[in-house]
Order: structure tokens, then sequence, then C-alpha cells
């Protein structure tokens, strides 16, 4: 497989397709997938600029809005992780990834693919250590200090990353690793960026949780962008025999290094399209529980405490979220717009004001795998806060109200976040007595995961219904209530209160 890999995409899909397109031709050959490691700026029209952490002066639409709106297609599958100049607005209504336009695929806060058997992950934003340990509560309208927060990666996305086993061909991240500098020729890169000495001298160049991530699993391949040069470097496994090759890109502009070409061997026998990890989707619906969208610190369990603090999925596990989804991990082709794309030759130029939305894309994807959607969980939140001071208004301006109309309903935050919801691991199916979990495993799960393992590979099976096999069950309005061991659990009475404007 033929592999292209771009630094800071900065908005200009044509210069960057165009520029593939010539390198086709120049040695014959075609490529097969694009990777961009951030920045990629997918900005669908005016409203979305504005949700950009960006000088006024750097606010253009530049390109993706024609493959957004359909005018053009991209004419390589191209992935992409989240940096710090982007559309956060937008990528919010793909917390677990999704398609941004056809063909475009979007990695979510972090998340684990496969494209012809090569397994790539990724993790979007950068790190900042205010943040770090916060939930996601950023929603738009950003303030001035949510428009960065946004993209500050967060404790919960490296805890998940860190409970992946097997080999990992390709890992991408916007900000480089702390200290990767010493595995490469730091004199060189001082000659293009003198400017780094002091923060490499202080070892704050780059992001620590992106270089536990580097040591822990020690990925063939690292890429990443963000401080606009080209660097490589080798990092040694420690008393171990894997390498890992890393390279830095420049961003897309005249004469600098911002594309790179390389072949890495993939199965034949599958085809070069998109589709889920096992292991990642197993992780994602175990942790379900521990997802915050408050901006109080969010701890992740530790191995001293009376829970379940390791999350590496057990045969059983995986098994059972492969039926989910009938045994098809391949990604749905379900792009739908949920904005109007930008039109160069409208003559107003007004741009709405950005909102909060839920994306199709996401909800099918939770409801299948039955875990939760942020957005949906800022969206209660609102809608809580709303009505507790609705009730306070109501209080004041009432002088009694008759006990028979009374209704028993609590709008405090925690109430909608934490005590209406029921986090307890209680599936018969899972052996939760071991932080491990290394229950006997059974022949029946075992052999069905092999069917389905089996099924996959051979693609014979159709995509599947949105709902197929979700442990979930639907309210009179058609609202999703997860019912899932492991999910959050809505009471009832306030779902159908809070979610009236979902």
């Amino acid at each position: 497989m033929r592999i292209a890999v771009e630094g800071c995409a900065h908005g200009e899909l044509d210069i960057i397709y165009e520029t593939i397109q010539e390198m086709e031709k120049a040695d014959g050959k075609k490529i097969d997938l694009l990777i961009c490691c951030g920045d990629f700026q997918s900005t669908r029209n005016l409203s979305d600029l504005n949700c950009m952490a960006v000088p006024d002066k750097y606010k253009d639409m530049c390109t993706f809005y024609k493959y957004y709106s359909g005018e053009k297609v991209a004419p390589v599958l191209t992935l992409f992780i989240g940096g710090n100049h982007e559309a956060s607005n937008y990528l919010q209504e793909l917390p677990y990834g999704g398609w941004v336009a056809p063909n475009i695929y979007y990695f979510g806060y972090a998340s684990v693919v496969t494209v012809g058997g090569i397994r790539i992950a990724g993790l979007s934003g950068i790190f900042k250590g205010q943040h770090w340990m916060q939930g996601h509560y950023e929603k738009p309208p950003y303030t001035e200090n949510t428009i960065r927060s946004v993209y500050h990666i967060r404790n919960l996305e490296i805890f998940r990353l860190k409970q992946l086993t097997g080999n990992i061909d390709i890992f991408l991240s916007h900000d480089w690793p702390a200290g990767i500098t010493k595995y490469g020729d730091e004199n060189i890169l001082l000659k293009g960026k003198p400017f780094f000495k002091n923060d490499i001298e202080n070892n704050m160049l780059g992001s620590p949780p992106s270089m536990e991530l580097l040591e822990y699993h020690h990925p063939s391949y690292w890429f990443s962008a963000h401080l606009h040069c080209k660097f490589a470097a080798l990092v040694p496994e420690k008393g171990g025999t894997r390498v890992t090759k890393f390279l830095a890109l420049d961003k897309c502009l005249p004469k600098r290094k911002f594309l790179q070409i390389f072949e890495l061997e993939h199965n034949p026998n599958l085809p070069l399209t998109l589709h889920y990890d096992l292991e990642w989707l197993t992780i994602l619906y175990l942790t379900n529980h521990l997802l915050s969208v408050k901006s109080g610190i969010h701890y992740m369990p530790g191995q001293y405490g009376n829970t379940r603090w390791t999350f590496i999925p057990t045969i059983e596990e995986k098994a059972k979220v492969l039926k989910k989804f009938n045994c098809n991990l391949q990604i749905p082709l379900n792009f739908t717009q949920t904005a109007k794309p930008y039109n160069p030759n409208a003559l107003d130029g007004i741009s709405e004001p950005p909102q909060l939305l839920i994306n199709n894309q996401t909800t099918q994807f939770c409801n299948i795998l039955g875990i939760d959607d942020p957005s949906v969980l800022l969206q209660l939140m609102n809608n809580a806060k709303e009505c507790k001071s609705n009730e306070s208004m109501m209080e004041t301006s009432c002088e009694q109200i008759s006990s028979s109309n009374e209704i028993s309903i609590s709008f405090e935050e925690d109430n909608v976040l934490s005590s209406t919801f029921n986090g307890t691991l209680s599936d018969s199916s899972f052996n939760h007595t071991s932080p491990l979990n290394l229950s006997p495993k059974s022949n029946s799960e075992e052999q069905e995961l092999e069917a389905c393992s089996t099924k996959e590979a051979d693609g014979s099976l159709n995509n599947l219904s949105p709902l197929a096999n979700s442990d979930c069950t639907n309210d009179s309005n058609n609202h999703v209530i997860q019912i899932e061991p492991n999910c959050k659990k809505f009471k009832r009475r306030n779902y159908s209160i809070y979610s009236n404007t979902l």
C-alpha cells in the first residue's frame, strides 16, 4: 500500500490532492491512502470559520467546503486527526470519528481503524496541562477560553489508548512526543528553528502523554505536524527489538516539506476500505462510564481502588461487541450534511451563530455500541440548567403550588449527569471480580468470535441497520435510552423532559 502523509493541511485540499496526482503521474504508481496530521481546517461555512482559534487575518475559507458541498470529491481515501486550528464546532459533532465529507474521515478525540489490515491509531488535539484532567465540557458558541481548551487532549483518551494490545502500524498525533528530538539530529533542527533551543533544554517541547504512548506501544511509524518543519527520529524499544520511525512534516506551502510518500505491506486479501478496530470498540464500550462532560478534575481508575481499573478486553467482551455490529466492522458510508455549505457567490456573507449539533453518524454509532454521545449529554445538562432557572422563577412568582400538581423532578446538574445514571457493571457475562478480567474462556463465545472474524475478513455481510443488535430501548419519542450494564442510564421521567430539543 502506498501512503501519503501530510503535515498541517490548513484547509488547502486542492493543493494537496493536486500534488498527489502530480506525484502519481511522475512515477506511474497510485497512492492508496492520504493521512493528515492535524490543522485540517474542515470549515464548511463562515460560522465554522469563526470557531477556529486563529487571528482574523488567518480566517480563510480555503477549499474544504467544496468537498463538503459535493462540488468536488476527494480522489483518495483521506484520514485526519484534529490539531489546534480546527473548525471545532464541526469536529465536536464526531467525538468517536466519522466522515466530514465523502471519502474524508476524521478520527474523533482518539480512535483506531484499519485499512487493508494496517492498524492506524490517532490522537487529536495538543497537550496543555491545565485541561488534561477535565471532561469534554466545551460547546459552541465558544468563549475566548473554550475555543482553545476544546482541542486540548484529555486523560480519558490516553487512558483508553493505553488499553490497546497488539501491534500498531501507524500512530498519529498533532504535537510531537516530548523528548523526541534527542532521538534525531537536534543540530540540524536548531539550524532551521533556533527558537526551539530553550524548550528542548527545559524538556518543554512536545507532549508527555504522546511520548508515554510511544514508549508503551512502540508503533512501527509515528507521524506528527504542528511545529512546521520536517524532522525524523528513530526511537528504540528499551530492552526490546522494536524501533519506532518518527517523522514530523511541515505545513502545506510552496517549497516546504509537507508531504511524504512511503509503502507499507498490507494484506492483499483484504480490500482497501476503512474498518473499525474491534479491540478499540470494546474499550470504548467498557469505559463509557468514565466519560465526563464537566469542567472539574476527572480521575481515571487506579489499581488501588475497589473498582475495575484496567480495561484490556477479553475474548468474551470482544465477541459481545462484534455481535452488536453483526460481525461487520466496515465503517458505513453514512455522511450527511449538518450545516449549509459556504457559497462564494452569495452576496450577504452572513454567518449564523454556531450551535451544538447532534450528528446522525454519531447517533448511529452510539446506538449500536451502546455508549453516550458527549454532545447529547451537554444538551441534557444545558436543558437541566434552564429548567432549574425556570423553576426558580416560578417559585418566586407563585405564592403556592398545589401538592397534587407537584412534579417530582430534580434539576440539579449532578442529577442529570450522576445520580440519574446507573454506571454499575452488573452484566453476568463479564467477570468483574478480577482487575484484569481474566475469566475462563467460553468455547462457544470463542468459536462465535472466530466465525465472525472470518465473515468480517471475507466482507460477506451486508451493512448494518443503525440499531441492529444494540442493547437499547426506545421511548415513545424514539429517543434511545441505553440499558447496557456499564452505560449510564437516564431515569425515563427526566429523559423525556430534558431531551425535548434533541
